[in-house]
């Protein structure tokens, strides 16, 4: 039984218990972070801590610890759980207290932890790609903000799961903002565009990595998102997560993209990406 923490305890997760009164469970009231874990250290933690920081600001809920407190708890969660590769999944709440839309004065944050087993991406998609779809960007004006009401993102992702796919590409104003659980890319005459940071897109952790080694690289990167037309023809596509890291979209909405297998580009960012882990390691 992987352990967990849970306001200040760590606990087996079948004893974890959330109050019914949360403002998480009642209004989605919360922001939340997932970090990946490679070899027992997370990954760009100061970056992830600066997210939730700034997610926490965005809601008005104060920040429940220091980075050096989220640090060692971080730490000792990922020990108590075999180090190794991990997935942690951070989450704070406004807290408990009767439900009304009117936030809580007094009311402590609810803070929980949890880490799974990081599984590697598949080496299918490395090979062949994966499928996407596009669909209408239908969740609200503050995707900036990763909070944990994300049941327009679940929608979407399902959808695409119902298509066979493994991701959902959202258009927005006839403009890819970015994927159901990950930012976006197109690469167009050799040059890498992906959205730019705004309240329609998430400041990804990896995206911000991804720029920052096409920058070291001299790979043409533009943050400007791309019209729907301009994604459809394409040379090649790609998201990226945490927990995904890159890869390539090599078939959208039943359309091959490109050349139909994973991009030149995409391979030298995919091995510029590995080496920068290992480098860290």
């Amino acid at each position: 039984m992987p352990t967990v923490y849970l306001n200040g305890e760590f606990l087996p997760a079948d004893k974890a218990q959330v109050s019914v009164y949360d403002r998480g469970y009642l209004l989605g009231d919360g922001v939340y972070e997932v970090i990946p874990v490679y070899a027992g250290k997370a990954f760009l933690l100061e970056r992830h801590l600066q997210r939730l920081q700034n997610s926490l600001h965005g809601v008005r809920i104060e920040n429940p610890h220091s980075n050096e407190q989220w640090t060692q708890i971080i730490e000792d969660l990922i020990a108590k759980n075999n180090n190794g590769d991990q997935s942690l999944y951070l989450q704070v709440t406004r807290g408990v207290a009767p439900r009304d839309h009117i936030f809580p004065v007094g009311v402590a944050p609810s803070v929980f932890l949890m880490s799974n087993p990081l599984l590697p991406v598949a080496e299918s998609w490395k090979i062949e790609g994966i499928k996407a779809i596009t669909t209408a960007d239908i969740r609200w004006m503050r995707c900036d903000i990763k909070a944990i009401t994300l049941l327009a993102n679940s929608l979407m992702k399902q959808q695409a799961q119902d298509a066979g796919a493994q991701e959902a590409l959202l258009i927005r104003d006839n403009y890819l903002t970015e994927g159901s659980a990950s930012n976006a890319y197109a690469v167009i005459d050799g040059v890498i565009f992906t959205a730019p940071k705004d309240e329609k897109v998430l400041p990804g952790i990896t995206r911000d990595l991804i720029i920052e080694l096409a920058a070291k690289a001299d790979m043409p990167l533009h943050e400007r998102a791309v019209s729907e037309s301009a994604l459809r023809n394409a040379d090649e596509i790609w998201i990226s997560s945490s927990t995904k890291e890159v890869v390539p979209v090599t078939l959208l909405d039943g359309e091959i993209v490109g050349s139909g297998k994973p991009g030149p580009i995409w391979q030298q960012m995919h091995a510029l990406f590995q080496q920068y882990k290992q480098e860290v390691a």
